[in-house]
């Protein structure tokens, strides 16, 4: 009996020793293809919890700087690529996105075909379908840059610029204002300068970190958060504070999802898989289970319906179509 209650004792350790349970928790779910080309440095906005995917780079489109428009339902699961009418600028790829009181702001960016680094800014109007000129972005063409909104205004700062160098300045863009006046300067970012920043933004703040900087050829290793009102950026725990954090990348995707942010993707030294989860309370980062597919940069992301996906992106030579809903809660599932 004793010998029996031995070998009981020896299987419960060793199934023990088998618990998954300190893997990191998040799960991804493939969904239906983006049903449009392929494409890296995409934009996006949404509006009425609809996604608006767009521009962007194909190398073999016959444009390979991208104009075209889709919508994803995350309802039906379904790509709309007819109802939006095409961006009317300068196709473009690695510009900046985001929308405010149900319409979608899209401008920066750069046109390889011209070598040329962009200014633009354009409102889409779903109501009317329609496409509308707004003033310049007045820092200077650039790509690469980032953007958030809070309120009634868009912010857009940072980026590879017409100087042939990076930048820590940041706009606050008023849609409403009128013509000549729709940009105001506002606080630099701090630190260095960067281009490939990733933003996010929650309870009223913005959020800008890590990229890269591209005179001194380092990936960044720090967190900003801007207060509008005060219109001032307070450091925050840095992103290798921790020796067993891999955060610091450049052009990854960072999206808000249930009161947490989370980063995914990007590049550094090569592509990257690995997620992140940041804790707004304790200002401090938890790991979370790898892209299950292919790394990639310049992939876009959104929350739509309570749900983040991440869609399309590059590596390489390869555009990628492929759209992954995350779920940072959930164990993860190789065969969903």
């Amino acid at each position: 009996m004793k010998t029996l209650w031995k070998v009981v004792v020896l299987v419960l350790f060793l199934l023990a020793g088998c618990n998954d349970d300190d893997d990191p928790l998040g799960n991804w779910v493939k969904k239906n293809a983006f049903e449009a080309y392929p494409r890296g440095g995409a934009v996006c906005f949404v509006i009425d919890n609809q996604a608006y995917v767009g521009l962007g780079y194909y190398d073999d489109a016959d444009d390979e700087y991208l104009t075209d428009f889709s919508i994803y339902d995350s309802s039906t699961d379904s790509w709309n690529t007819t109802s939006v009418k095409s961006f009317p600028g300068i196709g473009r790829t690695e510009a900046v996105a985001f929308s405010v009181n149900g319409k979608g702001y899209v401008g920066t960016g750069y046109d390889g075909e011209n070598s040329k680094r962009l200014s633009d800014f354009w409102e889409y109007d779903p109501a009317t379908n329609t496409w509308k000129k707004m003033d310049d972005f007045p820092g200077g063409g650039r790509y690469s840059a980032c953007a958030f909104a809070i309120g009634n205004y868009g912010y857009v700062g940072t980026g590879y610029g017409d100087g042939l160098i990076d930048n820590t300045d940041f706009y606050r863009f008023d849609p409403t204002a009128a013509s000549g006046s729709q940009w105001t300067k506002v606080r630099s970012l701090g630190g260095e300068k960067r281009e490939d920043a990733m933003a996010f933004t929650y309870n009223g703040k913005g959020y800008v970190f890590a990229g890269y900087n591209k005179t001194s050829g380092g990936y960044l290793n720090d967190m900003y958060e801007y207060d509008p009102t005060a219109d001032t950026w307070t450091k925050k725990t840095l992103l290798d504070d921790d020796d067993n954090w891999t955060i610091m990348r450049k052009a990854g995707c960072a999206f808000v999802l249930d009161n947490k942010a989370y980063v995914a993707l990007g590049q550094k030294s090569g592509t990257i898989l690995d997620v992140w989860e940041y804790d707004f309370t304790t200002d401090l980062w938890t790991e979370k289970t790898p892209f299950e597919k292919t790394g990639r940069y310049n992939a876009v992301s959104f929350v739509v319906n309570g749900k983040a996906f991440v869609a399309t992106g590059e590596s390489g030579s390869t555009y990628f179509d492929d759209v992954y809903e995350f779920k940072p809660w959930e164990e993860y599932d190789d065969e969903d």
